[in-house]
């Protein structure tokens, strides 16, 4: 997702910060840039401002995120495995070295306590920043209507995953 943006700025990766990707690893995932920033000729900017594409930013963005996976396994004809471990590791470099002062990142995290409104007994994408290798929730981020839509369909999928996992355990 914050690469995406950054092709879309003409600047690198590392220009872009706090994209959050919502809910659950799928094609319902959301990646969210409504509190995003973009580094512009040493000028941070909201991403919404920086890439000055609402239309693409509700549409042909989030579509390549959540299609990333199938993406890769199309281009390739093979698992994206290597994607899933790349991504792995950059966990596990965040979780060592922390985020930085007012960053955060995404991750898979149990939901309990959480100010969004996610049912608590699910493990959900949050926005997260880690230190002293202990992850802690950024909550009371604002959402808009139209975030919030997307968060609750994302929700909707991981409990109804959840009951069908739950079900067929009982039987």
């Amino acid at each position: 997702a914050s690469s995406q943006v950054a092709m879309r700025c003409g600047v690198s990766s590392d220009k872009v910060k706090n994209v959050i990707i919502w809910g659950n690893h799928s094609s319902t995932q959301y990646p969210d840039v409504h509190h995003a920033k973009v580094n512009l000729n040493g000028s941070e900017k909201a991403a919404y401002d920086a890439v000055k594409d609402d239309a693409w930013l509700r549409g042909d963005f989030i579509s390549t995120v959540q299609q990333r996976g199938a993406a890769v396994i199309k281009a390739r004809k093979l698992s994206s495995a290597m994607s899933a471990a790349k991504a792995i590791c950059d966990h596990m470099r965040d979780i060592w070295f922390g985020t930085k002062e007012g960053e955060f990142i995404s991750m898979g995290v149990y939901a309990a306590g959480n100010s969004y409104g996610i049912p608590e007994d699910l493990i959900y994408s949050f926005p997260v920043e880690i230190k002293n290798k202990t992850w802690k929730m950024v909550d009371g981020l604002s959402i808009n209507d139209f975030s919030r839509a997307k968060m609750d369909a994302t929700a909707a999928e991981l409990v109804e995953e959840r009951d069908t996992a739950l079900d067929f355990l009982s039987q």
